[in-house]
C-alpha cells in the first residue's frame, strides 16, 4: 500500500500507516440528481455545505468527519462523509462556520451509503462542532440496529480497514 504514510503513535510508541479517508464529494441525495437538476435547479455545494431546494422541501447538509473504530490498532477508519441538519442548525452552523469557539452538538442524519453496507433508510447522528479550523465529528445514536452502527461501536477488524483503503486505490 504505497499510498500510505508512517507515523510514530503517541499511545504506543510503535510506527503505524496512516491511512487516508474515505471521502465523498457530495451528499448521495445530491449525486442522485441528473446534470440539469444540477445545473438548473435550485443546488448549491461546495467543499463544506450543500442546499438542494426542491418544489416540496429543502434539504441542507454540512461535511464531517467520522471515525470508525479498527481492532488492534491505534489509527481509527476516517470518513469524509455529509449529514443533513434542520434549517435552523444549518444556518447556525454556516453563520458560526469561522468562528473557532463555537462548539455545539446538533442532531442530524447520516446522508452518504457508506460501502459494504446495506442501507434502507438514514441513521440518526450527534453533530458535534470542534474548536479550530476543523469539520464537525458525527457520532451514531448508539440505540440504532444498523449494522455499521454496531461496528462503530465495536470496530472493524484491521484486514477489513485495509480492504476499504485498497478498494480506494483500485
Amino acid at each position: 500500500m504505497n499510498a500510505l504514510t508512517t507515523f510514530t503513535c503517541q499511545s504506543c510508541g510503535k510506527e503505524h500507516y496512516e491511512w487516508p479517508a474515505l471521502a465523498f464529494p457530495c451528499p448521495s441525495s445530491y449525486a442522485e440528481l441528473s446534470e440539469e437538476e444540477k445545473q438548473y435547479g435550485q443546488t448549491e455545494l461546495n467543499e463544506d455545505f450543500c442546499v438542494i431546494d426542491r418544489p416540496d422541501q429543502t434539504d441542507f447538509f454540512i461535511r464531517v468527519t467520522l471515525t470508525q473504530k479498527v481492532i488492534g490498532n491505534c489509527n481509527g477508519l476516517d470518513y469524509g462523509v455529509w449529514v443533513s441538519l434542520s434549517e435552523t442548525s444549518f444556518l447556525d452552523y454556516s453563520e458560526n462556520f469561522n468562528n473557532e469557539n463555537h462548539e455545539v452538538v446538533y442532531f442530524g442524519w447520516l446522508s452518504n451509503f457508506l460501502p459494504d453496507y446495506e442501507f434502507s433508510g438514514s441513521i440518526p447522528m450527534n453533530v458535534e462542532t470542534r474548536k479550530g479550523d476543523q469539520r464537525p465529528d458525527v457520532i451514531p445514536h448508539q440505540d440504532t440496529s444498523h449494522p455499521f452502527v454496531q461496528d462503530y461501536f465495536s470496530g472493524i477488524p484491521l484486514k477489513e480497514a485495509e480492504c476499504r483503503i485498497a478498494a480506494l486505490f483500485a
